[in-house]
């Protein structure tokens, strides 16, 4: 067995590195040992995490209270970069898991890892799916699942299924990276009449119409008055019944709002950088009775943990890549890049030198 790991960190804004790690003593009673096969890249959070505009790098979390507070923070380095790793079982010493299984598990970019099963969530993988998609069932899958469980518990309260927020609506997407793209495929598979991706950057609007799914270009048209124009639900009611809020920028929020009809609901997924200085609160926000929900991964809606938890987020997951993980492979991931490669990688994509949709680490 290997003797040490190699693990991406971060040790300062702009200079992510790779680090060896001793592993020390053999592997403990209970634990297996996983071997990195891919890792895909979550690139809003680490690239956030490269420039140094994580808020994690500033302020300290207050987990208990539910606050960022300034001052003291953990800082840098940022030693766990990443949650879409695809392994495989390599020693086991837990009765659960044999040598050779393959497992989706959210650990880092690193070679491999010591898991115990008692606290790490392993995922295996079922035989009939390509390992790359793997990157996806662990926790990005899930992300964009639970925003169609925000969906459902904003119009129906108590959540049966995954698309009871979405079936039969229409729905709109602002933003064509990876979470928006699965949450719009999340969306169409479930049953929405109508699913339209908004996106200003023509390579990722080819990548959505790749697989099968309407863009519009919010910088050619004024996407809310197509929308609005098209979707006619009685008099003075316009708009999209629900609109995934999946790109980090204040004028994305701010156009969301627009589409939607009156007392409609934003579900966001987005991470907001440098915060949300534009949203115009006074305007259609305020007029048009609207709302926002926050779907992160953190919690499912309230009162739903019981019945959707990660594990059945992940199975939710693994059933969209059934059916359309050969479009997934071929579209969505864009780049597939060495791991000795990714330092520099990343340095290219936070200082836009390169553009990607969906990076995957090779091992």
């Amino acid at each position: 067995m290997p003797m040490s790991e190699r693990v991406l960190v971060v040790e300062e804004p702009g200079r992510p590195v790779i680090r060896e790690e001793k592993l020390g003593d053999p592997l403990p009673e209970g634990r297996i040992a996983v071997e990195t096969i891919y890792s895909g890249l979550s690139a809003g959070t680490e690239l956030a995490a490269v420039k140094g505009t994580t808020p994690f790098a500033t302020s300290t979390w207050d987990a208990e209270l539910g606050l960022f507070r300034p001052g003291e923070s953990a800082g840098y380095p940022i030693e766990r970069l990443g949650y879409m790793e695809v392994g495989r079982v390599v020693e086991s010493r837990s009765a659960g898991f044999e040598v050779g299984t393959p497992v989706a598990m959210a650990y880092g970019h690193r070679t491999g890892y010591r898991a115990d099963p008692l606290v790490d969530r392993i995922v295996p993988l079922p035989a009939d799916l390509d390992p790359m998609l793997g990157v996806y069932v662990a926790h990005a899958g899930p992300i964009c699942a639970n925003g169609l469980l925000h969906a459902a518990a904003d119009l129906y309260g108590e959540v049966r299924s995954l698309g009871d927020g979405v079936r039969g609506r229409r729905v709109v997407t602002i933003g064509a990276g990876m979470v928006g793209l699965l949450t719009s495929l999340f969306a169409r598979h479930h049953g929405a009449a109508s699913v339209v991706v908004v996106d200003p950057t023509p390579s990722r609007r080819q990548v959505a119409e790749s697989l099968g799914l309407e863009t519009l270009d919010p910088d050619a048209e004024d996407a809310a008055l197509v929308l609005k124009t098209r979707w006619r639900h009685a008099a003075a009611d316009h708009g999209a019944d629900v609109v995934f809020q999946c790109r980090g920028r204040a004028e994305a929020l701010a156009l969301a709002l627009r589409l939607l009809r009156p007392q409609g609901t934003v579900i966001d997924l987005a991470f907001y950088q440098g915060g949300a200085d534009v949203v115009r609160l006074g305007e259609e926000f305020h007029h048009n009775g609207l709302s926002v929900r926050c779907a992160q991964i953190g919690r499912v809606p309230r009162g739903a943990a019981h019945a959707w938890d990660r594990d059945r987020l992940s199975g939710e997951t693994i059933d969209l890549l059934r059916a359309d993980g050969g479009a997934v492979r071929e579209h969505l991931i864009t780049d597939v890049v060495p791991f000795d490669e990714a330092p520099e990688y990343l340095c290219e994509l936070a200082d836009r030198r390169r553009q990607s949709v969906q990076t995957v680490f090779t091992f």
